[in-house]
């Protein structure tokens, strides 16, 4: 499908998704973030579902400012996927001892290494960069420098929530391998501190909802919020080389007599900031679940722990400020998802697949999300699908 537009206080609203089919909630926010003074585009993914300040599966255009709840407090969150010389003769009837060593390696939930992990460790895993990075530490907000130690024994680790790492097999039979996750507790830290200054300062007084609250360009909080937005997209980055590093490492140990290979990755942030030309000016293009999509560039858009996903390439439209959405979205909220799914629906939506099926995961069972299928038909003019994936096995934090 192409875009349906709908009128907005200053932009219109370009929608890739049914209006009908999308929560009042979530509309009403879109309608809230047109009114905003600085911005200058929106475009609505498939995938769009209410979220704090501004939905989740939306791409908000601003000049000269920046609204924090539009970048989300996982700052950088993302997907890393990379296909492998594996084919799924290679993997055994039982998949259990595979997945117990990708959680022993990397850990979920609020595990953290005991030692930070060495990225000098591990073959072929280039290193330049991260010294840098770590010096630069000490240039964020001082509410959350005492968090150091966490943050590098975080650093290579999945969380909790929507996060995973999986194994999965082609429609040719090829092996990869894909992971989710973000800037883990110190990206929250840093969001959350941000946001709360934003809601403090006087030209966010009168908005209509007091978690839209923007930074502006040239000013002292503008520069702090960039400076600590872009190292904790970084540490996002940096967080999913090293998962996916380690969990190459298990690959190679569980199946050495097949010696795999790896092609280069695929990585795509979907929370996040960048800066962007659009009809002549310099905009700030925040997406909070949603991928950039640029004409040729790769993309991973997951659908749920039993459905598969897909790797696109982008056709860059413009209409969509070269974007796509981040996967499949929810349809309800977990809490709802827990009233109404059992762990035996949870069985029967994922079976075939190597997880975890207990109560701790019910909120993220299929049928809590929609459709990934009609979520990328409805968004057939932003990318192009390279590769449908289904998974094997699934880590969930």
């Amino acid at each position: 499908m192409s875009y349906v537009e709908m009128p907005g206080a200053k932009v219109p609203i370009r929608m890739w998704a049914d209006p009908a089919a999308v929560e009042d909630v979530a509309l009403r926010q879109l309608q809230n973030v047109a009114t905003l003074p600085w911005i200058k585009g929106l475009a609505v993914m498939p995938d769009v579902h209410f979220g704090k300040g501004a939905t989740v599966g939306s791409v908000i255009a601003m000049q000269g400012a920046v609204c924090p709840a539009a970048v989300g407090v996982d700052i950088g969150c993302g997907m890393s996927a990379v296909r492998t010389s594996l084919t799924e003769n290679d993997l055994p009837g039982d998949l259990s001892r595979l997945r117990s060593k990708i959680e022993q390696a990397i850990p979920v939930g609020r595990g953290m290494h005991d030692d930070p992990v060495d990225p000098g460790g591990f073959h072929g895993l280039a290193t330049a960069g991260w010294d840098d990075f770590w010096g630069r530490f000490d240039g964020i907000a001082d509410e959350v420098k005492f968090r150091q130690e966490r943050a590098t024994k975080q650093m290579g680790t999945l969380g909790s929530g929507n996060h995973f790492v999986e194994v999965c097999v082609d429609t040719s039979g090829s092996v990869w391998l894909m992971l989710h996750s973000g800037s883990r507790n110190i990206g929250k830290e840093l969001a959350e501190f941000h946001i709360g200054v934003a809601q403090k300062l006087p030209h966010n007084q009168g908005l209509v909802d007091r978690d839209l609250a923007v930074f502006v360009s040239d000013t002292p909080q503008m520069a702090a919020y960039r400076n600590d937005l872009f190292w904790a997209q970084e540490y996002a980055k940096y967080n999913r080389t090293l998962m996916m590093a380690l969990l190459k490492d298990v690959v190679r140990k569980e199946f050495r007599k097949a010696k795999p290979t790896f092609e280069p990755e695929i990585s795509a942030h979907h929370n996040y900031v960048a800066e962007e030309r659009y009809d002549g000016m310099d905009l700030l293009v925040t997406r909070k679940g949603a991928i950039r999509a640029g004409s040729g560039e790769y993309g991973i858009i997951p659908g749920s722990m039993g459905t598969g996903s897909y790797i696109v390439k982008g056709l860059g439209n413009e209409k969509a400020f070269n974007s796509a959405s981040h996967g499949a979205g929810r349809r309800m909220s977990r809490n709802a998802a827990k009233r109404r799914f059992s762990t035996k629906d949870l069985e029967e939506q994922t079976r075939g697949v190597e997880c975890r099926k207990d109560s701790g995961v019910v909120d993220e069972i299929p049928g809590a999300y929609k459709s990934i299928e009609q979520v990328i038909d409805q968004q057939r003019d932003l990318v192009e699908v390279v590769a449908k994936l289904k998974q094997v096995v699934c880590v969930k934090g």
